[in-house]
C-alpha cells in the first residue's frame, strides 16, 4: 500500500486527519498594545497539506469555527465578526506558511485570547494548543510639541503638533488647537498639523493646547505648552513712597510731583518686559551715554530740598528696546515772613511785609479785629500788594485811627502753613512789646511764642512805639 494511501486511512475511518496531528506555530503567548494604536503580532505555522485551495482564519478563543464568524481571514467573500472587520487583518500567505495578524485602531473590547485555523480541500486544523493573549492597556503617549525656546512680539511662528507613535494604516486622527494668541492653522498630514502664530506682549505666559481625538475609538488625547514671549519694556510707571506708608500714587505718564520741603521720597520704577529690563534713574533726560544717578529700579531720596528739584527720569531697556517715564519734583514749603517793617513818615505809620512759599502765599493785614487783604484804600488806610516767583510782598500806610493799644500784623498763608507777625502800639512806656505767631503746617494748630528785645521809644508821639528782632530778621 502506498504511502498517500496509509494516510488516507483515518479519513476513510471517520476521523479528520488535521484533528489526529499535531503541527507546529510560532507566535507570541501575550501581546500588549495601547488603545486606539495598531499591533503586529507575528506568527510563523506549518502544515504539509496544501492540496487545492487553502485558507487561513484567525478566531477569538471559543468560537465554532463550522459557524461562528471570524476576525481575520484570507478566504474572499466570507463574513467577518462585525467588531474587527475593517481593523483584523491577515498578512500572511499560506505557501510561505506566514499567519500573521495586523490589528488597527486597537479597542478596549479587543481584550482576548485569539487561535489559528487552517482549511485545505481535503482536511483543516485549528491550532488550540498555541493561542496568544492580546492585553489593551490604556492610551498614555501625548501629542509631541517641539517648544521653541522664545517667540518674539510680532513675529509668526509656526508650531507643530505630531502624533509619530500612531500607525498610517489606521484611521486619521482629529486635530484641534486652543490658544489665545492670534492663531491659523498650516499644513496638515496624517499625522500632524501646523499652527502659525502671531504672538504680543499679552500672550507671554499663556498656553496653547494641541488635542487630539480618534474618531473609532473615541479617544482623546492632548498636550499644553507655555509660550515664552520676548518683548520690549512697556506700561513704565513709577510708584511713590513717602516713608513706610503705602505707595501714594502710580504714575504712568510724565507728570509733576510737589513734595514737602523736608521730607523723605522714595521713587520705584516698574516695568513689564520679557526679558526684564533694567531699570535705572537720570537726573533731567539721560544723553546717550549719560550716567546713572542710580543703577536699581529704586531712587532715595531723603530729605527733599530746592538741590533735588527737577526732573527725574526712569529707564526701562532690555536688549528689544528700550522706555522711559520722567517725574518732575517741585518743593513745596509753608511761608517765610520777612517783617513787618514799620516807620513814620509824613505824620503816618508806614509798614511793609515780605513773605517767601511755595507755592506763592498770600499776604494781608490784620489791624485791631479788621482785616485788609490785597490791594485796597481808604481815607485812613491803603494797602499795596505784588508777588514774584514764591515771593508776595504788601505795604500798609495808616495816616488815621491809631489809638492807644491798637494791634497790626501781617499774615502770610499757603496751602501748606500760615505765619503772622504782630506789632502792639501801647501807651508810653519804656519796655513796648512785640510778639510773633506761628501758624502749624496743615493749620493742626497754632503756637504762640512770645520774646522780648530791643525796644525803641518815640518822646514826640503820645504813646510808645515798640520793636523786637525775631528769628527772620523782622525788624520795626
Amino acid at each position: 500500500m502506498c504511502l498517500l494511501q496509509l494516510l488516507l486511512l483515518p479519513v476513510l475511518w471517520g476521523a479528520p486527519l488535521a484533528r489526529v496531528l499535531s503541527y507546529p506555530l510560532e507566535l507570541p503567548e501575550t501581546v500588549t498594545v495601547q488603545e486606539s494604536l495598531c499591533v503586529l503580532v507575528p506568527c510563523r505555522f506549518s502544515y504539509p497539506w496544501s492540496l487545492g485551495t487553502s485558507y487561513m482564519f484567525w478566531f477569538q478563543k471559543g468560537a465554532d469555527t463550522a459557524h461562528d464568524p471570524p476576525v481575520a481571514t484570507n478566504k474572499p467573500e466570507q463574513k467577518l465578526h462585525e467588531r474587527t472587520r475593517g481593523r483584523f487583518f491577515l498578512l500572511g500567505d499560506f505557501r510561505t506558511k506566514n499567519c500573521s495578524l495586523s490589528i488597527r485602531d486597537v479597542s478596549m473590547g479587543d481584550s482576548g485570547t485569539y487561535f489559528f485555523h487552517v482549511e485545505t480541500s481535503f482536511s483543516e486544523h485549528s491550532y488550540l494548543d498555541k493561542m496568544f493573549s492580546l492585553k489593551v492597556t490604556a492610551l498614555i503617549h501625548k501629542p509631541h510639541i517641539p517648544i521653541p525656546e522664545t517667540l518674539e512680539s510680532g513675529c509668526p511662528r509656526n508650531l507643530t503638533c505630531s502624533v509619530p507613535w500612531v500607525c498610517e494604516q489606521g484611521t486619521p486622527p482629529i486635530f484641534s488647537w486652543t490658544s489665545a494668541a492670534l492663531t491659523s492653522l498650516g499644513p496638515k498630514t496624517l499625522l500632524s498639523s501646523v499652527l502659525t502664530l502671531t504672538p504680543w506682549p499679552q500672550d507671554h505666559s499663556t498656553t496653547v493646547t494641541c488635542q487630539v481625538m480618534f474618531p473609532t475609538t473615541g479617544v482623546i488625547v492632548e498636550r499644553t505648552i507655555q509660550l515664552n514671549v520676548t518683548y520690549a519694556p512697556q506700561n513704565v510707571a513709577i510708584r511713590i513712597f513717602q516713608g513706610n506708608r503705602p505707595a501714594l500714587e502710580t504714575l504712568q505718564n510724565a507728570s509733576s510731583l510737589p513734595i514737602l520741603e523736608g521730607q523723605a521720597l522714595q521713587l520705584l520704577c516698574v516695568a513689564d518686559s520679557n526679558p526684564p529690563a533694567q531699570l535705572s534713574w537720570f537726573r533731567g533726560s539721560p544723553a546717550l551715554n549719560a550716567t546713572a544717578i542710580s543703577s536699581t529700579a529704586i531712587l532715595e531720596l531723603p530729605g527733599v530740598g530746592t538741590a533735588e528739584e527737577g526732573e527725574f527720569t526712569c529707564r526701562a531697556q532690555n536688549p528689544l528696546g528700550s522706555q522711559y517715564l520722567s517725574l518732575s519734583v517741585s518743593v513745596v514749603y509753608p511761608p517765610q515772613l520777612l517783617g513787618p517793617s514799620c516807620s513814620w513818615e509824613d505824620g503816618g505809620l508806614h509798614c511793609s511785609c515780605s513773605s517767601r512759599a511755595q507755592p506763592a502765599p498770600s499776604l494781608r493785614w490784620r489791624l485791631g479785629e479788621g482785616l485788609l487783604e490785597g490791594t485796597s484804600s481808604n481815607a485812613s488806610y491803603m494797602v499795596t500788594s505784588s508777588s514774584a516767583g514764591p515771593w508776595a510782598n504788601s505795604s500798609l500806610s495808616l495816616s488815621e485811627g491809631l489809638s492807644s493799644g491798637l494791634s497790626l500784623s501781617c499774615e502770610a498763608l499757603n496751602v501748606h502753613g500760615a505765619q503772622s507777625a504782630r506789632v502792639l502800639l501801647l501807651p508810653g512806656q519804656s519796655q513796648p512789646r512785640a510778639g510773633w505767631v506761628l501758624g502749624a503746617v496743615g493749620g493742626a494748630g497754632f503756637m504762640v511764642l512770645l520774646s522780648l528785645s530791643l525796644c525803641l521809644v518815640f518822646s514826640v508821639i503820645p504813646f510808645g512805639y515798640c520793636a523786637r528782632y525775631g528769628p527772620l530778621g523782622i525788624s520795626l
